[in-house]
């Protein structure tokens, strides 16, 4: 299968020798790697390329010495870092190139905002312009199989999710997924974050993929993983921070039985909160189909505001009456409110107190048959 062409090359070449390091965030196994080599040979600037899971890289890159330096990228005026994380010092070793080496573009990728927002915050500050490459969109895969394949294999996709191997490899999804599972979601978010319990973290997260699509108590979840509250406070951050999941607060500003501290966490990936709990059966037999509709649909939106550079506030909205509606978008103080139905006979009526308190929101449902504009457009 021919590459599936990913959005942020444009954005990329378009920000090169800008004054900026470029910075690549991203899941392991979302196609950094792909992305930055064939960025590479599509680009006519003498390049050179280093892998931070070298050891010689490593060694080599660690000296933050101008003249060693020169001497090691040889005249290539495009340099580029992979999984820079793993470079002792390459916060300072970026800062000395791109103050010394106007005439050299610099682009690390990182695995973990974690580790390289401790690297490079204060190296870098001024200095840098960060970007995050998720797992395929749906709308680069659209745009890779066309509008009937992508109809076709859309409930295949809301079960195995979009990592490219996966994508690209539909005889062996599971075990693909049961691999960056266990390689990539408990070994190294263990490294990441320092942690030692791999158990802790994997009830954790079965235990929020659970409850996908509904509000989240950070006490049910300790009760529930047996730890303590600041425990999973810090987990499900170091979490958020690997690209495994994120979280989307509550929207509220003028009553009083709004709920203002709630929480709702997601998924970056379905295919990813399906092997944490082992169900992958087809999607036309499962029971959860309007969570994963949901998740695919908050993800996908996600994935579209920030390839679109566009960041609004997100939000949910849920009252103590259980009234809710399931995503928000907030402005420059004006709101988007949209409900999300897979079956288009459902009726949806927005609650009264909502549309009352906020006269100027704008809202709509999004289905089956719309959902394209809101996730590709």
């Amino acid at each position: 299968m021919p590459m599936i062409e990913r959005r942020l090359t444009t954005t990329i070449n378009d920000l090169l020798f800008k004054g900026k390091v470029i910075i690549i965030l991203g899941p392991r196994q979302a196609g950094k790697t792909t992305l930055l080599n064939s960025f590479m040979r599509r680009n006519e600037l003498p390049s050179i390329y280093f892998n931070g899971d070298d050891d010689t890289t490593v060694r080599l890159l660690s000296r933050a010495e101008l003249e060693h330096l020169k001497m090691l990228f040889g005249g290539n005026k495009l340099v580029i870092v992979d999984e820079a994380q793993r470079i002792p010092n390459i916060g300072r070793t970026a800062k000395l190139i791109a103050d010394s080496m106007k005439d050299v573009q610099l682009i690390l990728s990182g695995s973990s905002a974690f580790e390289i927002s401790q690297q490079m915050s204060e190296p870098l500050t001024g200095r840098k312009i960060s970007m995050q490459l998720y797992p395929i969109s749906f709308a680069e895969w659209e745009s890779h199989v066309g509008y009937l394949g992508a109809e076709q294999m859309l409930e295949q996709r809301l079960v195995f999710g979009f990592y490219p191997e996966v994508i690209i490899n539909p005889g062996n999804q599971e075990n693909l997924l049961r691999e960056i599972a266990d390689s990539y979601l408990y070994k190294d978010v263990l490294i990441y974050g320092q942690l030692r319990k791999a158990d802790a973290i994997r009830r954790l997260l079965q235990a929020i993929a659970f409850q996908l699509g509904s509000e989240v108590s950070y006490n049910e979840l300790a009760k529930m993983c047996g730890l303590d509250l600041k425990t999973v406070e810090r987990y499900v951050d170091i979490l958020e921070q690997a690209f495994v999941v994120f979280r989307l607060g509550s929207f509220a500003r003028n009553l009083r039985n709004e709920l203002k501290k709630a929480r709702k966490i997601y998924f970056y990936d379905n295919g990813i909160r399906n092997v944490i709990i082992n169900q992958l059966q087809p999607f036309a037999v499962r029971r959860d189909q309007g969570a994963l509709w949901e998740n695919f649909l908050v993800s996908e939106r996600l994935k579209r505001n920030a390839y679109a550079d566009f960041h609004p506030n997100t939000f949910f909205w849920r009252t103590t009456m259980q009234q809710e509606i399931d995503y928000i978008e907030e402005i420059n103080a004006n709101i988007f409110a949209w409900e999300f139905k897979l079956n288009t006979e459902d009726k949806v009526r927005f609650p009264k107190t909502f549309l009352n308190t906020y006269p100027e929101g704008k809202t709509e449902v999004i289905t089956r048959e719309n959902f394209r504009r809101f996730v590709a457009t």
